[in-house]
């Protein structure tokens, strides 16, 4: 049996774990003490709790808010509006550079929709036609999870809050924003993009 106190929680691993999460310091410590020092499980933990955060204010209104740019080359770009419920969030410059890193995010990838809600009815059932036929043939308990498998695969690409971030593939661009509303403590919501090419 292990001792809750095996691992110390010392300052250093608090800073390390608050270096890959970006949440508070005190969400840090308590994540580490309720996974004993092991950092993780902390993560992990971090980012259930994140995710649960997003959901209890998903209702919340949105008004205000950022918008980032990003430029490569001068040749290619993207903005975004970053919408969230305060101007106290929308002028801190931490709000400033997640709207920066989301519209590189754009510029990399050229993703066609913000969410899943986004993909029209019409692109999903020719996808769904597609994938059908790959399907035939297999058994009918397993075809419908085979399906969706196929489908969610086709469309990662083009949702943007699908995609795993560019700097670091171990997230998805969902990741990012849920941990931004656990970190701000408010509602936070891609709600438009644009990217522009010279090609």
């Amino acid at each position: 049996m292990c001792d809750n106190h095996s691992m110390e929680i010392t300052t250093e691993i608090i800073k390390q774990l608050r270096e890959m999460t970006g949440v508070s310091v005190m969400q840090c410590k308590k994540a580490l003490e309720e996974a004993e020092g092991d950092l993780a499980k902390a993560e992990v933990i971090l980012k259930k709790h994140s995710a649960e955060a997003a959901e209890k204010k998903a209702e919340r209104t949105l008004k205000a808010g950022i918008l980032g740019s990003y430029i490569h080359d001068g040749a290619i770009g993207a903005m975004v509006i970053l919408s969230c419920e305060s101007d106290f969030v929308a002028k801190n410059p931490e709000f400033g550079v997640l709207a920066r890193e989301i519209a590189m995010q754009i510029t990399a990838t050229d993703p066609k929709y913000a969410t899943t809600a986004e993909i029209p009815s019409e692109a999903r059932d020719a996808a769904t036609a597609v994938f059908e036929k790959e399907v035939t043939g297999k058994p009918a308990e397993m075809r419908e999870k085979i399906l969706e498998g196929k489908l969610s695969s086709y469309f990662q690409d083009q949702v943007l809050l699908e995609q795993p971030f560019i700097k670091d593939e171990s997230k998805v661009m969902r990741d990012l924003l849920n941990e931004a509303t656990q970190k701000f403590g408010e509602r936070i919501e891609v709600s438009r993009f644009v990217r522009i090419s010279i090609r």
